[in-house]
């Protein structure tokens, strides 16, 4: 079992134990425990499809015998009046599943399809969409996994798994070089050195990192820059980092910063101004 597969199980398991606690009461007041059913998920809103895999790890994990029939999947555009899956199981399963597998789907095909607007305005340019951590507290597995689905690229996932030394970092510690300086010894004595990115806030910080940063950094964020400072900069780093655009971007503009040939834009709106789409999930009865 992968990192993701062990994730996602762990999320779900305390997922459902926020929302059955002691006892589906509801259904268990009325239905037969054994009583087998069939449920649909419909799409009641166009869009894109994210959060198929998950549905089905959840049925399978409340009952490991349950049936998902898939007819979608996930980054698949979706329109009004469609059938994304079709499970067979035990009533309890499909009514305690029902709400998490709606969840999940809804923000999850939410954020698949903005960011799918996102990556849609930069066909045709060497520009990337990042995601950011402005994220959900315990969803943001699934949110930047609904990232992907919509083809923008994961960031850092959390504090652990890259360096990047923000303002914040960069003002306590007293510089930029100093900064850099000190992260980069700190990366070398771990076992398995991590990648350092660093935010600069203004050309004079691009002018630094390229004087002395070279071979400790390998990204540059270009943090609130505007397009025509954006070009200064990439002029000045002349290809020797990779490079970030951040702060500020949208769909409105997000076309002016790729033209000017940066690496990457990270837009945490993909996430945190996502809005979830409509779906439901209805019996049916044979």
């Amino acid at each position: 079992m992968n990192h993701f597969d062990t994730a996602l199980q762990e999320l779900i398991t305390l997922a459902l134990k926020e929302d059955i606690g002691n006892g589906d009461h509801s259904t268990m007041s009325c239905i037969p425990l054994d009583q087998k059913g069939i449920a649909i998920l419909k799409i009641k809103e166009a869009g894109i499809l994210a959060g198929m895999r998950v549905a089905q790890q959840i049925f399978m994990q409340l009952e490991p015998t349950s049936i998902f029939t898939a007819f979608k999947k996930d980054g698949d555009d979706m329109e009004f009046g469609e059938t994304a899956f079709e499970v067979t199981a035990t009533v309890h399963t499909i009514l305690k599943a029902e709400r998490l597998v709606l969840n999940c789907m809804q923000r999850m095909s939410g954020i698949a399809t903005l960011t799918k607007q996102y990556t849609h305005l930069l066909n045709g340019f060497h520009t990337r969409l990042l995601d950011t951590r402005k994220t959900t507290p315990n969803f943001r597995l699934l949110e930047k996994e609904a990232v992907k689905i919509g083809g923008g690229i994961n960031h850092r996932f959390g504090l652990y798994d890259m360096i990047m030394l923000k303002d914040n970092h960069i003002d306590y510690c007293g510089g930029i070089i100093k900064a850099i300086d000190k992260a980069s010894s700190y990366s070398n004595k771990l076992l398995k050195p991590l990648l350092i990115e660093v935010e600069t806030r203004s050309l004079n910080d691009v002018e630094l990192v390229c004087k002395y940063a070279k071979g400790k950094v390998f990204r540059i964020m270009l943090d609130n820059f505007s397009v025509p400072t954006i070009s200064q900069a990439l002029l000045m780093i002349q290809g020797n980092f990779e490079t970030e655009a951040s702060g500020g971007i949208h769909l409105g503009n997000i076309q002016a910063y790729a033209a000017t040939g940066v690496d990457f834009v990270s837009v945490g709106g993909i996430i945190h101004q996502a809005r979830s789409l409509d779906l439901s999930l209805k019996a049916i009865f044979v």
